[in-house]
């Protein structure tokens, strides 16, 4: 099983003990912000069980229906994560509003700030894992899934803090002001994963730092003339790039064939975490100007 496939099973399953803990505390007790959490958590389980799907799905071989893959699901994974984060932030901030309009009373105190204890360390490790997971394979779907749980980390923390307060302070409105915070800051944090992942599903170049990268081991390369109409895409853990190379007319297509697999060798080599595709094209004159309207880089 893949690394990332072994990720969203913990996930999944931290997910699954968080939520029976939160729903069961937050019913006894009453509050607002740990039924917040209990229903984000609810929504981690499901979206786990989604990106398990969705990293089962993209390492599918190409075949004659999909001949590039499946790999799109991936950010198609972030994109319907980022919007069940958001979908469920604005749960919470009107579940807020109506507490703060009808107050009620928090009971079970002592259980509920030991249950969101318990949540704030199991939710730490499993963030640190995530993100080792993440920054290891650089992949998209666990990338969007660690933000998601750090903001479940931050959620609880301030959860808790304001349990503490109000067992101190017994003023119940801190409760559903708190909750309201969260709910912006989960769509604060929901915007990039979705803006990213509707970029990929667009078929949006790399970033300019790459595009540059690229663009030098070209013109480093003494044995081509020039290039144009580079084109690069990502989709999901696999990075396209193609580009047109202008050969001397009197190179064998031998030769002219052992230069293309050397370039392809070192642009694969940029980008060691992703799966790279490259095609590149060998001109024996420069046709760049016969089409001047594709001519994109």
């Amino acid at each position: 099983m893949r690394l990332e496939k072994k990720a969203t099973v913990v996930s999944t399953s931290v997910a699954g003990v968080l939520v029976i803990m939160k729903m069961t505390v937050g019913i006894l007790s009453g509050s607002i912000a740990i039924l917040a959490s209990a229903i984000d958590s609810m929504l981690d389980l499901v979206v786990s069980l989604f990106n398990y799907f969705a990293l089962h799905t993209a390492e599918k071989d190409p075949d004659e229906k999909f001949h590039f893959g499946r790999s799109k699901i991936e950010p198609l994974a972030a994109v319907i994560e980022g919007v069940v984060i958001s979908f469920s932030a604005l749960f919470i901030l009107y579940e807020a509003l109506v507490k703060i309009v009808h107050p009620r009373e928090m009971n079970h105190m002592t259980e509920s700030i030991a249950v969101m204890i318990v949540s704030f360390i199991i939710t730490a490790f499993l963030v640190m894992f995530l993100n080792r997971v993440a920054k290891k394979t650089n992949n998209m779907v666990i990338k969007a899934d660690a933000l998601h749980y750090k903001t479940d980390l931050f959620s609880n923390g301030a959860v808790l803090m304001a349990l503490v307060l109000i067992s101190y302070t017994a003023e119940s409105l801190i409760d559903p002001i708190l909750g309201v915070l969260i709910a912006i800051y989960m769509i604060y944090s929901a915007i990039p994963i979705i803006k990213e992942g509707i970029l990929m599903l667009l078929d949006a170049a790399l970033n300019e730092k790459d595009i540059e990268k690229i663009r030098n081991v070209l013109e480093e390369e003494k044995d081509i003339n020039n290039f144009h109409y580079l084109q690069t895409r990502e989709s999901g853990s696999h990075i396209f790039v193609s580009a047109h190379v202008v050969f001397n007319v009197s190179i064998s297509l031998y030769d002219a064939h052992v230069v293309s697999d050397r370039l392809e060798e070192k642009i694969r080599s940029l980008f060691k975490k992703k799966k790279t595709h490259i095609m590149l094209h060998m001109d024996p004159y420069d046709d760049s100007k016969m089409n001047e309207s594709e001519d994109i880089y």
